[in-house]
Parts: C-alpha cells; sequence; structure tokens
C-alpha cells in the first residue's frame, strides 16, 4: 500500500497585529519532502503514527512537506499558495497513492482564503482521485467547514485540552483509514453546530466527564469516531463556532440518521453546560492581591490575552508593570518575545547590569515598554522548549534578565509557555518563585499544575482577548451565543 504524508498547519488570529509570512513557517517548523527528522513534530503526528504501523506491513510511505508556523495574523497569499503547492507538488510525486494522512490545524486564514484547510483538501481529492482514502488530523480549535468534511473521509480531532494526545489521535486517524481502504469500516459523516463558541478546558468540569463519555462511545454500536470541534474564538470567518463531528459505520447506520441523532445531542449537551465551561476569569489587580494572599507556592498566572499560541505578539507588559508599581517581588514570567533586548543582553553578558527597554514593542495590545536596570543572570543560543505530546518547541536565543526580584525569559522566536523548562534549562526555578505569570491560555496546565498551589486565569487587555465582545466580527454567522445570549 502507498501511502503519503505531509503538513500544513498554523492557527490565524484574523484581530492580530502581524501577517503571518514564509519566515514564520520556515523559523518554527519547515521540513521539505523527506527530511522530517526522527522526532514528532506538533502536526506531523499522521506522519509518525504512518511510521509506527506501516513497521513489519507491506507500506511504502511517501513522506512530503511537514511545514507549520507560531500561530499569529492572516498568512500571505505568497506564504499559503507556495507552501500549500509545494506539498500538492509532492502528492504528485508519489502518484500512485492508496491513502493520504495530513497534518492540519483547521484554523488557518490567508489573504484570499477564508478555509486554508477546505481548500487544501479539494485539491488533494483532486489528484489523489476518488479510490484514495483521505484522512486527517485537526486542532480542536478548528473551524470544520463543510468543504474539510466533504473532501476527507475521516478527519479527527484531538481531544484534549492542553493538547497532550496527539499521537494518540494520530494512531486513530491511520487505523481508521487503513480500515477504510480494507473496505472493513464505510464511515458516515454527521456534523452539528451548537450556535455557540467556547472555551473547553478538559482539566477541568464539566468538560473532563464530557470527553470521557465521548471516548467510552467510541468503537460501540457502530460508532467509529467522536470529535469536538470547539472553535477558534479569534477568527473571524463564517465556519467559526463550536461543533460536533461524528463517525458512523454505514452497516450500523444506513438511513445516517443514528450519527446525526448522536452528534445532536452531544451539541446539545455543550450548550446546556456552555456557562459553565468557560474558566474563570479574574482582573489584574485582583488575581495579584489573591495571589499574594494564597498559602503555598507558587501561584500561577496564566496571562492568555498575550498567547503566542492564540496569534498574540507575546510582548505585552500590563501584568509586568504593575508587579512593578506594586513593589512585587519573587516572581518570574515568560516567554516574553523581545529580540531586540535578548541581542543587547548577549552583548552585555551573564552578569551585567545594563538598561534595557523591554516588551511592548508592537501595537498598543502590547502596552507600552518597560525601562528599568535589569542584571543578565543567563543566556541560552537555539533553546527549545518541551513543547505539547513531547513535540519540540524552539524558543531561539533566550535571556534570562531579573530586576526588583522579578526574573523574565526574553526569546527571540515567539511561543507560548508549555513546560516549566522554559525556566529551568536558565537557572530559574518556578517552584520557588511566589508568583509564576505564563503566557498562555491553557497549554501550561500539564506541566506548570504539578508545581502549582494555585492557579488563576487572568483577564488582562492583549490581542486574544476573552471579552469576545469588544472584537469587530463581520463574517460570523450569526446569531451565535456569546454575542447573543
Amino acid at each position: 500500500m502507498r501511502v503519503f504524508s505531509g503538513s500544513l498547519a498554523t492557527e490565524t488570529n484574523t484581530f492580530a497585529p502581524m501577517p503571518t509570512g514564509v519566515a514564520d513557517y520556515r523559523e518554527c517548523c519547515y521540513y521539505p519532502a523527506g527530511q522530517h527528522p526522527d522526532t514528532m513534530q506538533m502536526y506531523s503526528g499522521p506522519l509518525w503514527a504512518a511510521r509506527q504501523r506501516g513497521v513489519g506491513k507491506n507500506w511504502t510511505l511517501l513522506e512530503g512537506m511537514v511545514a507549520s508556523a507560531t500561530p499569529g495574523g492572516i498568512t500571505t497569499r505568497h506564504a499559503y499558495e507556495s507552501l500549500r503547492d509545494e506539498l500538492l507538488d509532492d502528492l504528485r510525486a508519489a502518484l500512485p497513492v492508496d491513502m493520504v494522512l495530513l497534518g492540519m490545524h483547521g484554523a488557518m486564514v490567508a489573504d484570499g482564503y477564508d478555509d486554508c484547510e477546505g481548500d487544501l483538501l479539494t485539491r488533494v481529492r483532486e489528484i489523489a482521485g476518488s479510490n484514495a482514502v483521505i484522512g486527517g488530523t485537526l486542532d480542536p480549535h478548528c473551524h470544520l467547514t463543510e468543504a474539510m468534511v466533504s473532501h476527507a473521509d475521516v478527519l479527527i480531532c484531538w481531544k484534549e485540552y492542553p493538547h497532550t494526545d496527539i499521537l494518540e489521535r494520530a494512531l486513530e486517524l491511520v487505523d481508521l483509514c487503513v480500515a477504510c481502504k480494507e473496505r472493513r469500516v464505510q464511515p458516515v459523516v454527521s456534523v452539528v453546530d451548537t450556535g455557540m463558541i467556547s472555551q473547553i478546558h478538559t482539566t477541568r468540569e464539566p468538560a473532563r466527564s464530557f470527553v470521557d463519555r465521548i471516548r467510552a462511545l467510541e468503537g460501540n454500536d457502530g460508532i467509529l469516531s467522536i470529535s469536538i470541534a470547539h472553535g477558534f474564538p479569534w477568527g473571524d470567518v463564517p465556519g467559526m463556532g463550536t461543533k460536533a463531528l461524528v463517525y458512523t459505520e454505514a452497516r450500523a447506520d444506513p438511513d445516517e440518521k443514528r450519527g446525526h441523532a448522536l452528534a445532536q445531542r452531544l451539541a446539545d449537551e455543550l450548550v446546556s453546560m456552555r456557562e459553565a465551561l468557560n474558566p474563570p476569569q479574574t482582573g489584574i489587580d485582583d488575581a495579584l492581591v489573591q495571589a499574594l494572599s494564597a498559602e503555598g507556592r507558587p501561584v500561577v498566572l496564566a496571562d492568555g490575552a498575550d498567547n503566542s499560541g492564540g496569534g498574540a505578539p507575546g510582548d505585552s507588559t500590563f501584568i509586568l508593570r504593575r508587579l512593578f508599581e506594586l513593589g512585587i517581588g519573587n516572581a518570574c514570567l515568560g516567554p516574553m518575545w523581545d529580540p531586540i533586548a535578548v541581542r543587547l543582553a548577549f552583548v552585555a553578558g551573564e552578569g551585567a547590569r545594563l538598561a534595557l527597554r523591554v516588551g511592548g514593542k508592537i501595537g498598543p495590545a502590547s502596552g507600552a515598554p518597560i525601562d528599568a536596570i535589569w542584571t543578565v543572570k543567563a543566556l541560552r543560543a537555539d533553546m527549545v522548549m518541551t513543547g505539547l505530546g513531547g513535540t519540540p518547541a524552539p524558543l531561539g536565543d533566550c535571556a534570562l534578565i531579573e530586576s526588583a526580584g522579578v526574573e523574565v525569559v526574553l526569546t527571540t522566536l515567539r511561543c507560548q509557555a508549555f513546560d516549566i523548562d522554559l525556566f529551568t534549562q536558565l537557572g530559574c526555578n518556578p517552584a520557588d518563585r511566589k508568583l509564576v505569570i505564563v503566557k498562555s491560555s491553557q497549554h501550561f496546565y500539564t506541566s506548570y499544575s504539578k508545581i502549582a498551589s494555585q492557579i488563576i486565569y487572568v483577564s488582562a487587555p492583549g490581542a486574544v482577548p476573552n471579552d469576545l465582545n469588544t472584537l469587530p466580527f463581520r463574517q460570523i454567522r450569526r446569531p451565535k451565543w456569546p454575542f447573543e445570549r
């Protein structure tokens, strides 16, 4: 069997101030055909799973381009079309193929393309032909569109948020696609839109139990796969929203009613718990008061509004400024994207004290820069943080700087906080600090919850605001909760 696999992925915040170009893909994750390393990348789960499942079988695995960018603003037309065409050329060179396995995000928007994944899958189907089985994994923060669903045989979203199940879902995808190719199953798809958009943290109730119930349903009574597309709230496209995706076996659901009924029931459950799904948010000053009065250490404050994983620059200073203004020390914060400050820190060297203007570089959503005298405590070139599912998360050159008892990790590459090795690689142990401020919405949780005495989700200004009503949506389908309650 001839199996082709490749990836093209990013998450697009259509309100973010910076465009996403070819350079952003190349500095984050770009491997031409046949050059994927011996380490799974965040969006190469299907390729990695195909490598594992193909061992000892009569498979020819043809590996195409793998490319992804840190979430940001709209991808340029040149970047999308050139990378898309490179992947499609790889597919043409691999023909004929029996299976196509793609790693995608599902919320990629480019200049002229509101639905990049739908466009890509349409073209893949045209090239691979009707007899090829086409499958893909999606980040649950996707816009599950009709074009995506209609041109793929199977789409599987990661179930967990944080996304700790990347490989698990990829293995499921490969197994299901093989079953399709061998005609052991014939999937029937059902999609139901909930009419809402919500943040679904699977580390807390009621989402935890909901996901567990979904997993228990799969594999029984002809139910092949269930995914919940959380949707990406900061993407102003028609397909934005939370949806239920169900695949049933055709022989167990000949009239396609059972799959639709299940998808509708799951959608109704999500609607019924919508108020409880969104995590509680606390303003900056209230969060600091709550953290300082808490027993035990550290208290972790999540600055989701400046989460690079949601397309923010990662250089906002709103929380950092209040630490200085209130005289709060014994704190660490990161990652702060500031290539200029990093360069100056490297020039000065470890142990140096110098005046640095930190953060606040990109625009109003980043706040004003912080001017202070900083001590360069540690430097590390080409630092890599542990990312989701153990995948590498490059940070570039990094500097740990300190002023008035506040330590800040500066990076040259944009990335959100995933693992505590963001700090520990630079000699800072966050477990010893009273406050740990992470620029992340939820992906920090798996690592930082192990050391945190308490976690507070902070409502701060930024490019990924918690209050969606502050954003000028124009293309989303209305009515939609929470815009219309």
